[in-house]
């Protein structure tokens, strides 16, 4: 069995791309690398163009239970995917647990996404509470840590 990092991810849904864009911008000015960020949006050829420019790759296509296509890349992907890879089926209201979070805000990040919003995740320890500073001044909705005691 694979061991994965799940390790303490500081996460906020943009309302779209042209949010997200400025909050990653701010992110990586506040020294937030790109390799500690993951971007998941519905799959549109904004979301395409936006994963590409911010993170260096092409976004991975998933088809996630209650979003449906989307488009993803970065860190908090492989911590939700786990070692079954089951975030396809289990979307994000049943594998946010994983990373510290309770099953509403999975589904409060879900619903947000499925309504077109741009999920960014940052993994920050020990800087969540900057990271979430900035997802919240930036337009980052609903903008936590995973830092839930009962991580499974």
């Amino acid at each position: 069995m694979q061991d994965i990092d799940t390790g303490r991810f500081t996460v906020g849904v943009f309302q779209d791309v042209k949010w997200a864009e400025k909050g990653i911008d701010a992110l990586k000015r506040a020294s937030f690398a790109s390799d500690s960020l993951t971007i998941l949006a519905k799959e549109s050829p904004d979301v395409g163009t936006l994963i590409e420019q911010a993170l260096g790759e092409r976004g991975e296509r998933l088809q996630l239970s209650a979003i449906g296509a989307a488009l993803a890349r970065g860190p908090l992907i492989a911590a939700l995917q786990g070692n079954a890879r089951d975030l396809p089926a289990l979307g994000l209201a049943g594998t946010m647990r994983r990373v510290g979070f309770q099953s509403h805000d999975g589904r409060i990040f879900e619903a947000l996404a499925a309504r077109g919003g741009v999920l960014v995740a940052v993994r920050s320890e020990p800087r969540a509470a900057d990271a979430l500073a900035i997802l919240h001044s930036y337009g980052g909705g609903n903008a936590a840590i995973g830092a839930w005691s009962g991580r499974v």
